[in-house]
């Protein structure tokens, strides 16, 4: 049974001497499609480039929180053309960061307000990253939903509950990264447990958050089916059913990568 990695990063340096063996474990692992996430319009030419050259790859554009500074006039002109590639299924990944906080918050917020705006002007997915920013986060997503709804989802979710049920309320998707197999992740599980099946996505935000039993090295797509067999044990369900829905919601909110994964 297929699952989707919803949100990797092959154009790291951590994959550049094996891109082809990475994509060829996660094939053998059982991995349908991998989404390659944008940290900087600046690179789109490589995202791009990577999902030309694998036919199971796809990307997204936007500014990383962490490079909000750096691309603090969102490019607009370039993200729409990187976004009328078929292969690009999303924007983003954009939001709010507050542990590292490389980028002032009203940058931050101004980025992200941004690219916002693209996800509803094209009609795209939002890709967002929320850390230790739970109560701007909700603030600007209910703001910014009254101006006119777009598709999102909160990748690597690792925030509160409070977050999870004000983003589902508003229609978003979760996704759920390695975090969900630590040992100390138990709230995280609780969340995972209790939320709709039908907005569960799994990720590995390779080359990072490896899940167990590989926790502590470099993370890549074909552990996913590590974090989607925890999350089948958390919700009381085979890993078929989970496998099949996560898929199914990854096609849903992707929906430019098309049927038949």
């Amino acid at each position: 049974m297929s699952v989707i990695d919803s949100h990797c990063h092959l154009d790291y340096p951590d994959f550049v001497a094996e891109i082809e063996s990475v994509v060829g474990r996660a094939r053998a692992a059982g991995v349908a499609r991998m989404v390659t996430i944008s940290t900087r319009v600046a690179k789109g030419a490589d995202y791009q480039a990577l999902a030309e050259r694998f036919g199971d790859v796809y990307f997204t554009i936007g500014t990383h929180p962490h490079h909000a500074a750096e691309e603090a006039e969102t490019d607009a002109d370039a993200i729409r053309r990187f976004a009328s590639h078929p292969k690009c299924v999303g924007i983003g990944e954009a939001g709010l960061d507050y542990h590292y906080a490389y980028a002032p918050q009203e940058v931050a917020e101004k980025v992200f307000r941004a690219h916002i705006a693209l996800a509803r002007e094209l009609n795209l997915p939002l890709v967002i990253h929320a850390r230790e920013a739970d109560a701007d986060m909700a603030r600007i997503l209910i703001e910014e939903m009254g101006r006119g709804r777009f598709r999102a989802l909160l990748h690597c979710f690792t925030s509160s509950r409070a977050l999870a049920e004000t983003g589902l309320e508003l229609g978003l998707y979760i996704s759920f990264s390695g975090v969900l197999t630590f040992k100390n992740s138990g709230d995280l599980r609780a969340i995972a447990r209790d939320a709709p099946l039908d907005r569960l996505l799994v990720e590995t935000d390779a080359p990072f958050l490896a899940p167990v039993p590989h926790r502590g090295r470099r993370n890549e797509p074909a552990f996913v089916v590590e974090t989607a067999k925890v999350l089948a044990e958390t919700r009381g369900v085979s890993f078929e059913e989970i496998a099949a829905a996560t898929r199914a919601n990854s096609l849903r909110i992707f929906d430019k990568m098309g049927v038949g994964a």
